[in-house]
């Protein structure tokens, strides 16, 4: 069903680029406030009789619709920004009435000698007020697209999360993700300008933000500064050509689930790694660990002490640590089909004997530390399980930017996101490694102390 020929588009068509739209009642008032990376596609949804059944404020709320107004913005993380902004401004009948407005979520810049962005609820906002914080942003609906955009942003904008007077450097520092707070690698003045261009790009001001850069590179040209031109010149490039569309399709729209158009690989949802550690096939063990919003969450590591494998064969000992962890009692199915769980129990795979059973949530994507060979074993047990989750893995080459990501080359949206976020990737191998060969070591001790 298409858009209602009684709605007055302001400016039609619609465009099919991102941006935000506003939808106005017969009395002019803004009712609702939306981001898009299409601004056709999303506003032409509404209008679909699923969307009406599975969502009855959808329904309401199109009744009460007769003007769509929009604008245009040059990326999604922009969109974001300008529907919090306008969502501050209206406050939108629609948009308040999906949760109490204390518990949406805000980015606050801290008044600290070196100021840093903060993330914090309504109610804890409402407690110390806006004064006490430089600036203050949102509300923001959907606090992964936040933290999401926050993580590209950082590339072009870094600031620092740590404090002055360290003996080392932060890894944030070596990514090029902090300007060196920690090590004196920038002056407080200088890490003031990368604050007030924070600010600014939340304000929706970025074009004044690259003319500042620019005239920056160029003084610095002149002043044979070449390094820190170059530097600049990459932050332009990085503020000029940003790739985020994951930042709006991995949200959930109005009242309800993502629609198929929208599913997308969330690299910043739970993705699980994958490693094993032995030698010649002695003290052998598996590693899980787990990143959430695309940093560890240590809580959901386990580790395994392979039981059935003997020799030094690492595809059956990653294909054993897998069919432990997939047991259907061991994890929680995003769906409740009784068939699916069925046809899993009767696939045989492992069943744990006690009846108390530790649930882990199915994962948003599988890394795997080796080859092809590692990502064909993780396929196969998958299938097993009949699960349908994607996977990677990291072939090691001589160093981190020779590493190779092996996926299904077919899957262009899991190639887009796993190359565009290969450094998340490389931080959970690592630490998958890490995990693993502790407790190989730990494992490996107590043998030797018990012969």
């Amino acid at each position: 069903m298409s858009i209602s020929k009684s709605i007055i588009i302001q400016r039609s068509p619609l465009p099919d680029s991102p941006g935000v739209y506003l939808m106005r009642d017969g009395r002019g008032r803004v009712i609702y406030v939306g981001k898009a990376t299409s601004i056709r596609r999303r506003v032409a949804s509404y209008w679909r009789k699923q969307e009406w059944t599975s969502r009855p404020q959808v329904k309401d709320l199109i009744r009460e619709v007769r003007t769509i107004s929009y604008e245009r913005t040059p990326t999604a993380i922009e969109a974001l920004i300008l529907e919090a902004n306008l969502i501050k401004k209206y406050e939108p009948k629609y948009n308040i009435i999906q949760k109490d407005d204390k518990s949406f979520l805000y980015l606050a810049i801290t008044r600290d000698p070196y100021p840093k962005p903060l993330l914090i609820r309504g109610h804890e906002l409402s407690k110390v007020g806006e004064r006490h914080y430089r600036a203050v942003f949102g509300p923001y609906t959907s606090p992964s697209a936040l933290r999401a955009a926050l993580k590209i942003i950082r590339r072009a904008i870094p600031w620092s999360t740590c404090g002055p007077g360290a003996k080392r450097s932060c890894f944030d520092y070596h990514i090029r993700a902090c300007p060196g707070v920690c090590v004196g690698a920038i002056s407080k003045a200088d890490y003031t300008k990368v604050i007030r261009n924070l600010i600014l790009f939340f304000q929706g001001k970025k074009s004044q933000i690259i003319r500042g850069m620019r005239v920056d590179m160029k003084r610095m040209s002149a002043s044979e500064r070449y390094e820190e031109a170059e530097e600049l010149r990459w932050r332009i490039s990085a503020l000029e050509h940003i790739q985020d569309v994951a930042v709006l399709t991995r949200e959930s729209p109005l009242f309800g689930k993502p629609t198929t158009e929208e599913l997308t690989v969330n690299i910043f949802g739970r993705i699980e790694g994958y490693d094993i550690s032995n030698i010649s096939g002695t003290a052998a063990v598996g590693s899980m660990v787990v990143f959430a919003d695309g940093d560890p969450k240590k809580s959901e590591y386990r580790k395994f002490r392979i039981k059935t494998v003997k020799g030094a064969d690492d595809y059956a000992m990653i294909a054993e640590v897998l069919r432990r962890r997939f047991s259907t009692r061991r994890y929680t199915p995003r769906s409740n089909n009784k068939e699916i769980i069925l046809r899993a129990e009767r696939s045989g795979v492992e069943k744990p004997a006690s009846s108390k059973v530790e649930k882990w949530p199915l994962p948003d994507l599988i890394m795997i530390d080796g080859g092809w060979g590692q990502v064909n074993v993780t396929k196969k047990v998958l299938a097993e399980a009949h699960l349908d989750i994607p996977i990677v893995g990291i072939a090691k080459g001589f160093d981190r930017k020779q590493d190779r990501l092996i996926y299904e080359q077919n899957n262009l949206e899991l190639g887009r996101i796993v190359e565009q976020y290969k450094e998340i990737l490389q931080r959970l191998r690592d630490e998958a490694h890490r995990f693993a060969v502790s407790y190989h070591r730990k494992l490996r001790g107590k043998l030797q102390k018990f012969h």
